[in-house]
């Protein structure tokens, strides 16, 4: 590894302060080719950034714990509930997606109860989790109590696959929520072996549908190892050892070798964000250190996914953004979805760009997915009542990886 990448890459910045800092660094000479993304500035962090994912791949550990996941067919439990292998009879794969809905209290119950009627209407095939599923501290074991608890009780009637992740607190160590120890994670993977619905094969891994010819393809992550609120003590999981090496050079590939037309990149920690926690890079008001801030995933994110795939879907903050693709992300939007239990104070704290955004109510979204469009439907919840209202819908007619996305947006 190159001395500098010992050296934590730079800390967030505002979306002006980004785009000032790389005309300033922009070098001499012919811009350099794209392949779709929207052009920017390359810069001597960018190109050690590829080649820190390509010497990733040669990086082996005595004792290393097998962590990989290429796309494969639907395991588990006997009868487990099968991805689906065509669209739906609107011509789309609908997909629910929820997040940080964990807690086995009446609010997770609500969303739950909303959800199912919404999927029912929409003929829903799949539903994605994105972390934060079993608090507050994760799952003491394979066959916790709390497997039932939060998430099979809450969400009986939605018989479908759910794409799990990792989230803070599934991995806790002493502190709830810290994130400190993330071989707890492996709770979560085994328990996927017995249930119809969980869908974790491993703690990264990638979903096609349908798997013969892809329309789109799901890049499920672990952000926590980077994301945590203490250092790392295990070498495995430390930000710079075996575990995140392999994970960035899978992503890295995988995006790359993807056939499918739509690509989606699903994992706990945002990339940017409006909510509490803010963006990577500077959580929580953090910008040093390898851990707290989220440094390395914001790295992660700029040089190996922005530009890349359509969308990073996240929760972490409990409220719902729709925010809009930028130079800064290459034309990549990002989508949090992190208020299936929990909600927040009722404002932004930080002003990326969004086509919309609510941090007062509960709720979830759903995501379609045809040929030619991609769109997004933002549903809030009335936990008294259990009824979901359509409050915001976002269409995307073109992928990232073929052209600058036309955007359109309706709020109802």
């Amino acid at each position: 590894m190159c001395d500098d990448e010992l050296i934590p890459p730079q800390a967030d910045m505002t979306e002006r302060e980004w785009l000032r800092a790389g005309a300033e660094a922009a070098p001499e000479g012919p811009a350099m080719p794209t392949t779709g993304r929207v052009p920017k500035p390359v810069n001597r962090r960018t190109l050690l950034g590829g080649a820190m994912a390509g010497a990733a791949l040669t990086v082996l550990a005595s004792g290393a714990r097998p962590a990989t996941a290429s796309a494969v067919p639907r395991p588990g439990a006997p009868g487990a509930f099968p991805f689906p292998e065509h669209p739906n009879g609107k011509g789309e794969f609908a997909i629910l997606v929820t997040g940080d809905a964990g807690t086995g209290d009446e609010a997770q119950y609500a969303v739950a109860a909303a959800a199912r009627d919404v999927c029912r209407a929409e003929d829903i095939g799949l539903a994605i989790g994105l972390g934060d599923n079993i608090y507050e501290n994760g799952p003491e074991s394979a066959h916790d109590s709390d497997f039932q608890d939060k998430f099979e009780k809450p969400n009986s009637g939605i018989d479908v696959p759910w794409l799990m992740v990792l989230g803070n607190h599934d991995c806790s160590g002493l502190i709830p929520g810290s994130g400190g120890d993330p071989s707890r994670g492996d709770r979560e993977v085994a328990y996927a072996t017995t249930s119809k619905r969980w869908y974790m094969p491993a703690r990264y891994y990638s979903v096609p549908l349908p798997a013969a010819d892809p329309l789109v393809e799901f890049f499920a992550i672990d952000t926590i190892p980077w994301s945590s609120y203490v250092a790392q003590i295990d070498p495995y999981f430390r930000w710079d050892g075996p575990y995140m090496r392999e994970q960035r050079a899978w992503l890295d590939g995988a995006l790359r070798a993807s056939r499918a037309r739509w690509k989606v990149v699903i994992g706990h920690h945002p990339y940017l964000n409006n909510g509490k926690h803010g963006n990577a890079g500077a959580y929580d008001g953090f910008t040093i250190g390898n851990y707290t801030s989220g440094v390395h995933l914001k790295d992660l994110y700029e040089k190996v996914v922005c530009g890349r795939a359509d969308l990073i879907l996240s929760g972490h903050d409990h409220c719902l953004q729709v925010l809009e693709p930028t130079a800064r992300t290459g034309g990549t939007r990002q989508v949090v979805c992190g208020a299936s239990a929990k909600t927040e104070d009722g404002k932004a704290h930080f002003a990326n760009p969004a086509a919309w955004q609510n941090f007062s109510d509960h709720g979830f979204m759903v995501l379609k997915v045809a040929r030619a469009r991609l769109t997004i439907d933002v549903y809030t919840v009335d936990v008294a009542t259990r009824k979901a209202t359509l409050a915001h819908r976002t269409r995307q007619t073109g992928p990232v990886s073929g052209r600058t996305p036309s955007l359109a947006a309706a709020t109802r």
